[in-house]
């Protein structure tokens, strides 16, 4: 019997109607461990974000536009793949002729989640508290128990003390009795603390309750926790393991209560006493989060020159051998991941590499596997995706390389994507600027011509945590205003499909320049490839600013190349008219 039938057998048995399946986990992260990925265990799917919606006599995917052509791919002939926002879970719920009712795990989805997905349909929403994909789950790989490990000053710049004193600032200016804090990158944050229980971050999953007065109980895996952490916090954070937690939210009552409205979920939110007053307003943490200080950008910066080492030797590598040897998408993220770890300081990806050769390239968040993997050769894009981790900070670069001769086409695409790039990059920042408006200007170029692309143009960045960090983001409908000492992303792309893709990344960071006024200054330090350029689409300005952008990456970088990769880099940051 397959995986649906056995599901539907026990929705029977539960009387449902229907089951929900996030992508997410308990605790509400980008990066799931395999062992709790139940939906590419029910599907197939791998990409980041996803809901399956299972009937007992059809299913649903729903994924979103970055996600759709790899859905094609991966999902197997039971689902019907459905792209958000253009259908929605609600659009196929009120089609139905009767009251449903929709089971679902509770930890696995917030109140505002559900929200969403019913609408203002008439369902019947049942939480059942033990998720029915782990009953037939049976061959799962096992928990790991790694050890929490504290994070060096030297390295993050602020001391958890001081982190505490805002937060606890805050919570009495609001007039707020506690924060309930279920970001487990907030909390990681907050107590400078690292872990390994996600695979591209170094979360440390659980929970906090941190009142106004600087108490904070850690709800965790006691057994993560070294001798080392709990000499250095002593009293001044409580830790306790995490089954204990619905019994401590019982026991508050009569409080104004902070939830994070993203991760706290429907499971805890009904557990927290009806007497208090839950507080609409966003964990503070995000914010203080977002807003890098002086070491972190130092370091980050650090952390950018080694990866530009590792990227920009692979690029050269990968032009110099394609013709003279066979090179594949796996061998070629293969080879990047060497050239990475010849530096001591590399740890691992900060996400699963995009290696995408023609139209793979296509492939939004494209994964190259035995089945899709191509050999990059003959005429066309490569799109090369990446991104490291390193107690220096958190790295995410796109590079599109020219493979053989590149068509007068994708010359123009390629330059128009550069000069959406360029917009950003060079983008006057106001105090009152959000990240839509960015977002907008980015697009301008594309539109022109008729085209779009199905995601941001840029998301936040964290430090030595979440490759994707909010609140500033560079999206439609992104109304934070970006602020000094943020790092995002600058990334327009272009997808055409069984054809190519263009991406053009770098990670920027916000310097402010006096009261009024910010610019954004460039991290990433990988030459652009110039052989996708046609230099009769770029204005004056432009080429200024790709002229300059090599000069400065040139002397940076010259001292790391050998002859052959000396000569190769002097051309490819060489000036272009």
């Amino acid at each position: 019997m397959n995986k649906i039938n056995q599901l539907r057998n026990i929705l029977n048995q539960e009387t449902c109607d229907a089951y929900l399946i996030p992508k997410n986990d308990e605790y509400f992260g980008e990066h799931v461990p395999e062992n709790k990925d139940r939906l590419k265990f029910i599907s197939g799917f791998t990409g980041s974000t996803g809901l399956a919606l299972i009937f007992k006599n059809k299913s649903y995917l729903f994924v979103d536009g970055r996600y759709t052509l790899q859905a094609k791919n991966e999902v197997n002939k039971d689902f019907k793949i459905c792209e958000v926002p253009k259908i929605k879970p609600h659009h196929i719920l009120k089609n139905v002729n009767k009251r449903i009712t929709l089971g679902f795990d509770p930890k696995l989805f917030t109140l505002s989640s559900l929200k969403n997905i019913i609408s203002k349909n008439s369902i019947n929403l049942k939480p059942i508290n033990f998720n029915l994909i782990d009953k037939i789950w049976k061959n799962k790989s096992k928990v790991n128990h790694n050890k929490f490990y504290l994070f060096e000053e030297k390295y993050h710049g602020e001391n958890y003390l001081n982190k505490i004193d805002k937060i606890s600032k805050f919570l009495k200016l609001k007039n707020i009795d506690y924060l309930l804090s279920t970001s487990v990158e907030n909390i990681s944050w907050l107590l400078n603390v690292r872990g390994s229980d996600a695979t591209s971050s170094p979360l440390t999953n659980g929970k906090i309750l941190f009142n106004k007065n600087r108490k904070i109980i850690f709800f965790t895996n006691i057994k993560k926790l070294t001798p080392q952490i709990k000499k250095f916090f002593g009293k001044k954070v409580i830790f306790i393991k995490e089954e204990s937690f619905v019994n401590f939210l019982r026991k508050i009552n009569k409080s104004n209560i902070l939830i994070d409205k993203k991760t706290c979920s429907f499971y805890y939110e009904k557990n927290i006493h009806s007497s208090n007053k839950l507080i609409n307003i966003e964990d503070p943490i995000y914010l203080l989060k977002s807003i890098k200080n002086k070491t972190e950008i130092n370091n980050t910066r650090i952390a950018h020159l080694f990866d530009a080492i590792a990227l920009t030797k692979f690029i050269f590598w990968s032009k110099n051998n394609y013709k003279k040897t066979k090179i594949t998408e796996i061998s070629a993220q293969n080879t990047l991941e060497k050239y990475k770890k010849q530096h001591k300081d590399y740890l691992y990806p900060s996400f699963n590499t995009i290696s995408g050769f023609g139209s793979n390239g296509a492939i939004v968040h494209y994964r190259s596997n035995h089945k899709t993997n191509k050999q990059i050769k003959g005429n066309n894009l490569y799109l090369l995706d990446s991104g490291s981790q390193y107690f220096y900070g958190t790295t995410d670069v796109t590079r599109t390389i020219a493979i053989g001769k590149v068509s007068n086409f994708q010359k123009k695409i390629y330059s128009t994507v550069l000069k959406a790039h360029i917009a950003v990059a060079s983008y006057k920042l106001k105090k009152t600027t959000l990240g839509k408006h960015i977002d907008k200007v980015a697009r301008a170029h594309l539109l022109k011509l008729g085209y779009n692309y199905s995601h941001g143009t840029g998301h936040g960045v964290g430090y030595f945590l979440n490759v994707h960090e909010g609140p500033q983001g560079l999206s439609p409908f992104n109304n934070h205003k970006i602020l000094p000492g943020m790092i995002l992303s600058n990334e327009p792309g272009f997808y055409k499909e069984n054809n190519f893709g263009i991406r053009i990344e770098n990670l920027i960071y916000c310097e402010k320049i006096n009261n009024n006024h910010s610019k954004f200054i460039n991290l990433t330090m990988v030459p652009i490839d110039k052989d996708c350029i046609n230099n009769k689409l770029l204005n004056k300005n432009e080429i200024n600013w790709i002229n300059t952008y090599h000069q400065k990456i040139f002397y940076i970088l010259k001292p790391f190349m050998n002859n052959v990769e000396l000569k190769m880099l002097t051309k490819a940051c060489s000036a272009i008219s």
